[in-house]
């Protein structure tokens, strides 16, 4: 093999799985006893849909299936596919569906990009049984999924991969790779090439190959990798990295960096490389909510009245329109005062939740719709706050074992100081932060 030769197939396509012995990570549901398996095992599927970030294992996982259950496989991308590809080829299923034989598998990657007259061309299909329908998606199918097909799935979510799971596919990648198993390759040190992928497993092995390709130029045999000839590799090559979008995730968090930052010429700037790049409007508009209740918050409360009114009028409007709307938005979330408190605050009370188990609702705050409810002392002493002065009277309305808990704690920005003072005035010492 000459240096630096590689296949024009990628090492991520080489180093797909064929069986679930060999897919890494995702055990909750392909584990020994995990749901999908024992469905799987059993060789009768429904149509389902796996939700989850790139490069967790979507696809492969949609592959092994069909292989594992020995089904014709059909795969249509979301992105390049309209309602034409769609129906010819639920035409191509029904020619192979002979008497008892099992459905036809067809796997739509992306399916959150099909609009509501390319999900309709599916529904019939499925309800049928004409095809197992399996969907892949990195966003919510409950906003993303029309209803009717929706409730005919099952929703598989699919978790991102551990560190384990990313040391364990890169070592397979060397051992078992026809090209890569004859060199000797050493990772000394993973930390770059880890945080480089985001942990996207196909990221991750597109990586190694740019890193191992430059390497192999210089004729060795012998290569040891580190953090810093990993760095030094990708600072070179990361510009010509941009397969089949891949710089979609990294560009989608410079843009939320950006506004989070309070800089508005950046937050425009990476808008315009979305928009650009034909980015779904209402993916965009979406984390513009998101991101006006986690990083703006109390700090200014408008701010998520902004965001959602942004996602109304981009549905409404559509392109190119909606340029406008969104770069209002994301101007004025970026020179909004920044706040994390009710995202941290939500964060606190969940942990505190799970670690403190679930303490019992004081009797003075329960309810109480029987006599014999009332009779054991459910909502007795309770005090109506609106029958006191200023419609609030110091009570505990937390389990008694948490009395006194500060979960909420406001930051220093404008509108906060003023609820901390009337926190203040009104709790005295409990809420003096």
């Amino acid at each position: 093999m000459e240096p630096g030769y590689f296949s024009n197939q990628p090492l991520a396509d080489r180093m797909r799985p064929h069986s679930l012995d060999d897919y890494i990570g995702q055990e909750h549901l392909v584990g020994n006893k995990a749901m999908l398996r024992k469905s799987i095992d059993s060789g009768n599927i429904p149509s389902f849909i796996l939700w989850g970030p790139p490069g967790v294992g979507k696809t492969t996982l949609a592959r092994i299936i069909a292989n594992t259950l020995d089904r014709p496989f059909y795969s249509l991308s979301a992105i390049h596919s309209g309602v034409k590809d769609v129906r010819e080829t639920i035409e191509n299923a029904k020619k192979q569906k002979f008497f008892n034989a099992p459905n036809p598998v067809l796997f739509i990657d992306e399916i959150h990009r099909f609009n509501k007259a390319q999900q309709d061309s599916l529904l019939g299909a499925v309800e049928a049984g004409t095809i197992t329908l399996i969907g892949a998606t990195t966003e919510n199918p409950s906003f993303e999924v029309i209803s009717p097909l929706l409730s005919r799935c099952q929703v598989y979510i699919l978790k991102n991969l551990e560190k384990e799971h990313l040391i364990k596919i890169l070592n397979r990648a060397l051992k078992y790779d026809n090209y890569l198993k004859n060199f000797e390759i050493e990772i000394a040190e993973y930390e770059a090439i880890l945080r480089y992928s985001g942990g996207d497993a196909r990221k991750l092995l597109n990586l190694l190959e740019i890193v191992l390709n430059s390497e192999l130029q210089t004729g060795k045999k012998n290569i040891i990798l580190t953090n810093e000839s990993v760095k030094g590799h990708l600072q070179q090559n990361l510009a010509l990295y941009d397969k089949n979008g891949e710089q979609h995730y990294d560009i989608i968090s410079a843009f939320i960096k950006s506004i989070r930052g309070s800089d508005p010429n950046a937050a425009v700037y990476w808008l315009a490389r979305m928009i650009e790049g034909g980015e779904d409007v209402k993916f965009i508009a979406r984390r513009l909510i998101i991101l006006a209740a986690e990083d703006i918050g109390l700090a200014n409360p408008n701010a998520l009245l902004m965001a959602t009114a942004c996602f109304d009028a981009v549905n409404m409007i559509g392109w190119p329109e909606s340029r406008i709307i969104l770069s209002e938005a994301t101007i004025y979330l970026a020179t909004s005062p920044k706040s994390n408190s009710a995202y941290m605050a939500i964060n606190t009370a969940q942990e505190l939740v799970s670690n403190s188990g679930d303490n019992p609702v004081p009797l003075h705050l329960r309810n109480a719709p029987t006599k014999l409810m009332k009779d054991i002392g459910y909502g007795q002493e309770y005090k109506y706050a609106h029958s006191y002065e200023n419609n609030f009277i110091a009570d505990n309305f937390l389990p008694e074992t948490l009395t006194g808990t500060k979960i909420y704690q406001p930051q220093k920005n404008a509108r906060e100081k003023e609820i901390e003072e009337r926190l203040k005035i009104m709790w005295k010492d409990k809420y003096n932060y």
